[in-house]
């Protein structure tokens, strides 16, 4: 890795070698959209339509359902164990599943418990995505990777419109604890040269998005 980089950086200043010492670049331009008027109940339901796409089941629910509606999914995907983060909040927290609480599991610890139970750092209308930020919500990196499901909780108020917009939200998260980001469109996927999909390679085979949405127009998953 060590040796990759180096040879990259030497490549890069070759090519600026013949640029005069001193000599101020031309600025990068950045008019690329930074924000989205939408209103929130247009882009909490883009999002639910783009992962959807991306083969993610997403459930609209009420504040006062998401420990029945994780306990529902449960039910159907067949999971007896969860983990989650500490900081799951205790609304969230199924009654009739075993919730384990990640101190520090081990990849192995993990890879035995059926499925994870987080919440999210903010999510992304436009391209279907979910941040996570490694913070009391979402939980370590490794928590949402060896586990073979994920539940994901997101709150309406949290969904912006553009990449931008999520960026600087967990811009601080990074600066001030090098936060790992991680972005999630639908559940774990890849293909082979012959365009062969495999599901659960790199992460969760299912995804499952629990959108708290306390808007009439949104009933009980």
């Amino acid at each position: 890795m060590s040796g990759a980089r180096e040879e990259i950086l030497a490549r890069i200043a070759s090519a600026l070698s013949d640029v005069p010492a001193g000599e101020v670049l031309p600025p990068v331009g950045r008019d690329y959209r930074r924000g989205d008027a939408r209103p929130r109940p247009e882009l909490v339901a883009l999002l639910a339509q783009r992962l959807g796409d991306y083969g993610a089941v997403v459930r609209r629910v009420h504040a006062a359902e998401v420990s029945r509606a994780v306990e529902r999914e449960c039910e159907r995907l067949g999971l007896r164990r969860l983990v989650g983060p500490p900081g799951l909040p205790t609304p969230w927290r199924p009654a009739s599943v075993e919730l384990v609480a990640d101190d520090g599991l081990s990849a192995r610890a993990l890879d035995a418990i059926d499925g994870a139970l987080t919440g999210c750092a903010t999510a992304i209308a436009e391209t279907g995505t979910l941040v996570l930020d490694g913070g009391p919500l979402s939980g370590r990196r490794l928590l949402t990777l060896v586990p073979d499901h994920h539940i994901c909780v997101v709150g309406a108020e949290q969904v912006v419109g553009q990449v931008p917009e999520a960026i600087a939200q967990v811009a601080s998260a990074v600066r001030e604890r090098r936060a790992p980001v991680t972005l999630i469109s639908g559940a774990s996927a890849t293909s082979d040269i012959e365009l062969s999909r495999v599901e659960g390679v790199h992460g969760p085979r299912h995804l499952v998005v629990l959108v708290v949405d306390d808007d009439q127009r949104a009933p009980p998953a």
